[in-house]
């Protein structure tokens, strides 16, 4: 791989510090709050420069969700790669879910999502593409893949990916209503709990641990 230039390397540390600024507005100002004019006003720069990153604030805010999402999915592939046990890889990934959808950034995100989505469907559209679909992909994969191996049982893992998914919901809302904050040794218990849930259902070998 080619070395990156120092030409390459300022474009990139832009592009960041526009996609920051830009995070920051859009969970403090929403979709509709934040604008492309207004985010020179706090970087500087010229709007050919701003506008010759991102052609639109869609496009930004593709780029900010990407941007959120990235460690999270990049976690969760390494989780569902890397662990061999089906019962610990399923637990790992409900741990790595609900703590990051109850952590404040999360959090915010979601909000802004859900309050926004209404008026600006390319709100949840890019959310869906960027983040959402990618992680559920990524599950997909690994269960279609215990599936194959005969120790999960012959079902779609779409759906088996929307059962796990919505198990761990619950506490994303709860998180949502402000009614909890969970601690790292609670969404442990909760993650082993949804597991046991699930491997009741989805086990080929008649799960009952």
């Amino acid at each position: 791989m080619a070395p990156v230039t120092r030409r390459e390397s300022r474009k990139q540390d832009r592009r960041q510090a526009i996609v920051e600024a830009a995070r920051a507005s859009f969970l403090k100002n929403g979709y509709a709050g934040t604008s492309m004019s207004g985010l020179l006003k706090t970087l500087g720069g010229s709007k050919a420069t701003l506008w010759g990153y991102f052609r639109s604030k869609e496009e930004l805010f593709a780029a900010v969700i990407e941007d959120v999402s990235l460690n999270f999915r990049a976690e969760i592939q390494d989780v569902l790669a890397t662990e061999t046990d089906l019962e610990r890889s399923i637990a790992a990934f409900c741990r790595a879910f609900l703590r990051k959808i109850t952590s404040p950034d999360g959090q915010a995100t979601w909000r802004l999502v859900i309050a926004e989505s209404g008026r600006f469907p390319e709100v949840g559209q890019i959310f869906h593409e960027k983040a959402a679909s990618r992680v559920q992909g990524t599950l997909r994969e690994y269960l279609a893949r215990q599936i194959a191996e005969g120790k999960l049982v012959q079902e779609d893992p779409a759906i088996m990916v929307e059962t796990l998914i919505s198990l761990c919901s619950g506490q994303h809302m709860r998180a949502i209503w402000g009614l909890e904050r969970l601690s790292d040794e609670e969404l442990d218990i909760w993650a082993q709990r949804f597991t046991r849930h699930f491997l009741k259902v989805y086990s080929a070998n008649g799960w009952s641990g």
